[in-house]
């Protein structure tokens, strides 16, 4: 499944998880893409890979 909102363009960004002792590995931030039924601009129903914040800020019709 893609990892990009089809809403806002949010994607995975890479960083750093920092431990105690102060170790440094490579992570991700991915984003919590769900796979939602979706009314879009013409009308029509389908499905749609979304972010929760944009679920949950209303920024989709959901069918």
């Amino acid at each position: 499944m893609s990892k990009v909102c089809e809403v806002c363009g949010k994607a995975p960004v890479a960083g750093r998880s920092i431990s105690h002792s102060h170790r440094v590995t490579n992570r991700w931030f991915r984003p919590n893409i769900q796979k939602v039924t979706i009314k879009d601009k013409n009308g029509r129903v389908r499905k749609a890979n979304v972010c929760t914040k944009c679920m949950k800020a209303g920024k989709v019709e959901r069918a």
